[in-house]
C-alpha cells in the first residue's frame, strides 16, 4: 500500500471486487458462509482459468501470462 489518498494501488483489486459483485454476490443468494466461500472459490477459479478478456487479447489472465512469459 501506498501513502494515503494515492488509490492506485488498489485499482485492480477494486475492479476485481466490482467484477466478482456483479457476476457471483449479487445473483445468488447463499444460505451460510461456507457455501459463499465454496462459490467464491469457484469464481475465482473461472476468473483466473476460463474467463476471457478483451484486453487480454481474448484470452483469461493464466493463458495470457504463460502465452507472454
Amino acid at each position: 500500500m501506498s501513502r494515503k489518498g494515492n488509490c492506485l494501488d488498489n485499482a485492480v483489486m477494486e475492479n476485481f471486487f466490482g467484477i466478482m459483485k456483479s457476476e457471483l454476490l449479487y445473483l445468488q443468494q447463499f444460505s451460510d458462509m461456507d457455501t459463499f466461500k465454496r462459490e467464491l472459490r469457484k469464481y475465482i477459479k473461472y476468473y483466473n482459468n476460463d474467463r476471457i478478456k478483451l484486453k487480454l487479447s481474448g484470452k483469461s489472465p493464466v493463458q495470457y501470462r504463460t502465452l507472454y512469459q
